[in-house]
């Protein structure tokens, strides 16, 4: 099974959407500039270093980076079993499954982002990555620093981030390396994230979920909260008001995708560093970061080498009395409210929309159900619906 994976604040690059800028998926950098009323495009071609480690642009560039990543998968026919993100990951999750429309994913991003930061200004601190030291010292050594100091991130076996006051930090990495830490490396972040110094992020952040309101879904999302699998919208509201001052389990996430069964995890996103977490942490599960549209072709040749490739859509095995409608164009799916399953419907019936185009049925037959989620972000020829003729 293959599994989607996302990654969160810090993998952000100067130029990374250099790349794809001539790529088909590039429309999805517009659509974004349009949903969060700021220059995508500028931030992911000529921002430096210092304009994208502010958390606003941080947060906003690393969600719409990878969702092209995501779009360009989706256009070879890629579809994942699950999916999980690290942090702010989360959110591209939710929005390659369809949790979340694509510009509810960018403003709900954009909303995190600007409480978070305000967070980080009301109560400044810092983070920093314990190396060599398992899970339970480096506990007891945030513990023994007696001070606002907490552990952040399980991100793999030998690496785990704290984070809290500067004080803080600094006690607890000099009590780490007494119990037999490798190496304390402080990490240049805007604030001390999943710990409770970002608790006053919390009211505006559960507001903008609210306003999101994130659907069920068909392909369940791994949250950072629990490590459990989750496909009910409802969930969501606590899990990602809770993410904001939680320890982010990624390791357990990785675990978690390895019990239920995935043996390949394709990182989709800029920079690698999950790839890297995961080969320590399920190293009998095949990995690839794919950040750029060469990446791609590596893509097609991994999963080959793997395993026969074969569609994963729904229906792949039509009798000869089924059918499946594919999408007209890339972009927003909504359905017609009015047709329930096993409607019968004749040719030219509009099913939905993506976007500004229409979805016809280019078959007589009684609909089975639709395969596209309300609001998820579609590809040209991407399977919406699935009927039989008649």
């Amino acid at each position: 099974m293959l599994a989607f994976i996302f990654p969160g604040q810090g993998s952000q690059r100067p130029g990374m959407g250099r790349p794809w800028s001539d790529h088909e998926s590039w429309e999805l950098v517009e659509e974004a500039s349009e949903s969060a009323d700021r220059d995508v495009a500028r931030l992911l071609l000529d921002a430096d270093a210092d304009e994208l480690r502010d958390t606003r642009n941080a947060q906003l560039t690393t969600f719409v980076a990878s969702l092209v990543v995501l779009d360009a998968a989706e256009r070879l026919g890629f579809e994942p079993s699950f999916c999980a993100g690290h942090s702010l990951g989360e959110y591209t999750a939710l929005t390659a499954t369809g949790a979340l429309a694509f510009d509810e994913g960018v403003r709900l991003v954009s909303s995190r982002a600007d409480a978070m930061h305000q967070a980080g200004i009301d109560h400044p601190g810092t983070m920093a990555a314990v190396l060599g030291l398992d899970d339970d010292h480096v506990e007891v050594a945030c513990r023994r620093a007696d001070s606002e100091v907490w552990v952040a991130n399980f991100n793999a076996p030998g690496q785990v981030v704290i984070a809290g006051s500067s004080e803080g930090v600094s006690a607890a990495g000099a009590v780490a390396k007494e119990l037999g830490a490798k190496k304390v490396m402080p990490l240049q972040v805007s604030g001390a994230f999943h710990t409770p110094f970002m608790a006053s992020a919390r009211d505006p952040l559960r507001k903008a979920i609210a306003e999101a309101n994130p659907r069920d879904t068909e392909v369940p999302v791994i949250s950072n909260v629990d490590a459990l699998a989750h496909d009910q919208g409802t969930s969501w509201s606590s899990l990602l008001s809770a993410q904001l001052t939680s320890p982010v389990r990624w390791k357990h996430c990785l675990l978690a995708l390895e019990e239920l069964g995935v043996d390949q995890l394709a990182e989709l996103g800029p920079g690698g560093v999950l790839t890297g977490m995961a080969k320590r942490t399920v190293p009998a599960t095949r990995t690839i970061s794919v950040a750029t549209p060469e990446d791609l072709d590596k893509l097609l040749e991994w999963v080959d080498a793997g395993s026969p490739r074969t569609s994963q859509f729904e229906g792949e095995h039509l009798f000869a009395a089924e059918r499946i409608v594919v999408s007209p164009a890339a972009g927003v799916f909504t359905s017609v409210g009015d047709l329930a399953d096993h409607t019968r419907i004749t040719v030219g019936t509009v099913l939905g929309h993506v976007g500004d185009a229409e979805v016809r049925s280019p078959f007589d037959g009684v609909l089975q159900s639709y395969i596209a989620v309300e609001g998820e972000r579609v590809t040209l020829r991407q399977p919406v619906a699935w009927l039989r003729t008649t």
